[in-house]
């Protein structure tokens, strides 16, 4: 008897390390299935203007939010601690390393230097930056002195492998494939066409890729045509401050308007605003992953 029980604890251990080695197998097969993109060829400008485009962009879009505020890079193991460790590089040393098509295909396409698609940053939230903008982005990181940071590397846990390994989550290549495309504006240069612009690069990390709402992990992220409900000058105090109507904090978007969006030009902000405000006479797409609550 003792022997069946030993052999049944065996099979069991056998069985269990089995199950494991699948899950890393299987979601390390999907990580290193991506879709390389096109080679970026854009030249990467050194003068002052693009420069500070490219600081401009960085504070916009957040690279100081979560890399840190000198781009040393930060570790997110409280925030997120289901990935078991997330990190955020030294971005000013790992624009410096590396080629400048490398830190595109991180930025638009959500692929790592090690030819890997990557899990926590936000890749398709910039699908939609110009080659031009990249370039600038680029530019200004490497400009910027590179801070001394001993960081760990990143590590993704069982819980979200196993998540990656049956089609819970996506990693960021794939994410990247599932952004619409930017909807068509008659003039390109109108504040409607600058408005898109900046509304589909700065606000559907959180709001759907489609700017229409979220439902992330039980939570429901509001659709933009909300925006519609707030004069200018409200509009432009919002992301000043992250005052909301009725002298309302907003948790997360209130941080992110006073690290963020406070350093949009207020044509800038008139321009998103005019483009938000047109949201509630567009149709709601349905059946979109991202308003799927799995």
């Amino acid at each position: 008897m003792y022997r069946s029980l030993a052999t049944l604890g065996a099979v069991l251990i056998l069985t269990g390390f089995a199950a494991l080695a699948s899950v890393y197998t299987v979601s390390d097969y999907k990580l290193r299935s991506v879709v390389d993109p096109p080679l970026f060829s854009q030249p990467v400008p050194s003068d002052s203007a693009s420069v500070e485009r490219g600081r401009h962009l960085a504070r916009t879009r957040g690279c100081f939010g979560c890399h840190g505020q000198a781009l040393e890079g930060r570790v997110f193991t409280d925030q997120w601690d289901w990935v078991e460790r997330a990190v955020a590089p030294n971005l000013a040393a790992y624009a410096r390393d590396n080629e400048a098509a490398v830190v595109e295909a991180a930025i638009r396409h959500g692929i790592g230097k090690n030819g890997k698609a990557l899990w926590s940053m936000p890749s398709y939230n910039w699908v939609h930056l110009t080659d031009s903008d990249v370039a600038d982005l680029i530019a200004f990181l490497r400009s910027t002195t590179v801070q001394s940071s001993n960081l760990p590397r990143p590590k993704l846990g069982l819980k979200a492998r196993w998540s990656l390994t049956i089609g819970r989550d996506d990693h960021m290549n794939d994410l990247t494939g599932q952004m619409p495309a930017l909807l068509s504006i008659e003039d390109d240069n109108s504040p409607m066409a600058h408005g898109q612009y900046i509304a589909m690069t700065a606000c559907n990390e959180c709001h759907g890729f489609d700017l229409r709402g979220e439902m992330r992990r039980g939570e429901i992220i509001p659709d933009l045509a909300i925006a519609a409900a707030y004069s200018t000058d409200d509009f432009r105090k919002l992301m000043r401050t992250g005052i909301a109507l009725g002298e309302r904090e907003l948790r997360l978007m209130s941080m992110v308007a006073r690290d963020r969006f406070a350093f949009f030009t207020d044509a800038e902000l008139d321009a998103l605003h005019t483009f938000l405000a047109s949201l509630p006479s567009r149709p709601v797409p349905p059946d979109v992953p991202w308003r799927d609550a799995k």
